[in-house]
């Protein structure tokens, strides 16, 4: 991997991150396009660029976050939200840590990204039927971030475990999971934003932390150039989807992961790309 090909990877990351359409599951499919597939350094490359959107988070939410470390402890709300962050993130930190490696070994591929991405369209095209969207904005029972119970946080929590799955999407799983349980459009995206923060900062540390003998200091600029480029892009797109989703449905990124998967499958099947197994 060269720098250029970090750059894109990051390009990748930070356009992906934050919209229901998996992160993963797209740098594993850059990877192999760029023909550098196949290495345990890639997969640890994949997971660590995450920190990069990470800080995007911070850095967009700034105020609301340096707000609520201040109040911590004697402002009800910030409490409130430092509470469900830990508790919606348990579930998926204890399936990781139990099958972390396994998906990895059998699941980061391209054709069981392409099977996912088509399985998460049609959980969204499920979600956002006609029925179901007649009024959102009434219909939802929790219209602010500050107003989530933690069994809303732990029922996020859970939606979220599916986005350990390639091509599902964690932030499309906390999200849709969201609006499933209740969660106004908005309130689940800013949640979906804000649990990726200890979700994907504990993935990442954890990825590095276990494959720190692959790694060396040659490694440095190529993870400087993956952050640095994610975490611009990100940023862009969280401003970006926090204007879509008050206005639009999750309807056209369900179409997208059809298409996106779709393409995988065929061009597997006809030969026009030879997909890394």
């Amino acid at each position: 991997m060269n720098l250029i090909d970090a750059a894109i990877l990051g390009i990748v990351e930070g356009i992906t991150e934050f919209l229901p359409i998996s992160s993963t599951g797209h740098l594993i499919v850059a990877a192999s396009m760029l023909g550098i597939h196949g290495e345990a350094k890639v997969k640890t490359f994949e997971i660590a660029i995450q920190i990069g959107a990470i800080f995007a988070v911070i850095w967009a939410y700034r105020t609301r976050f340096n707000g609520a470390i201040k109040g911590v402890t004697r402002v009800e709300n910030a409490q409130r939200l430092f509470i469900n962050l830990f508790i919606a993130f348990l579930p998926a930190a204890i399936v990781g840590l139990l099958f972390l490696k396994y998906i990895k070994l059998y699941l980061f591929n391209a054709y069981g990204v392409a099977a996912a991405s088509i399985v998460g369209a049609l959980v969204i095209f499920w979600v956002e039927r006609p029925s179901r969207r007649v009024d959102r904005s009434v219909e939802a029972r929790v219209r602010d971030v500050d107003h989530m119970t933690v069994l809303d946080a732990l029922k996020v929590g859970f939606a979220q475990c599916f986005g350990l799955i390639p091509g599902m999407s964690r932030s499309g799983s906390a999200l849709v999971g969201g609006m499933l349980f209740g969660l106004s459009r908005n309130v689940a995206t800013e949640f979906s934003f804000f649990l990726g923060v200890p979700t994907l900062a504990a993935a990442s540390l954890y990825s590095l932390w276990k494959d720190r003998a692959l790694l060396s200091m040659q490694d440095l600029p190529h993870f400087a150039i993956g952050l640095i480029v994610s975490f611009v892009v990100a940023l862009i797109v969280i401003r970006w989807l926090i204007r879509f989703v008050a206005t639009n449905t999750l309807v056209v990124f369900a179409w997208y992961r059809i298409v996106f998967g779709v393409l995988i499958l065929a061009s597997g099947y006809f030969g026009w790309i030879s997909w890394s197994p």
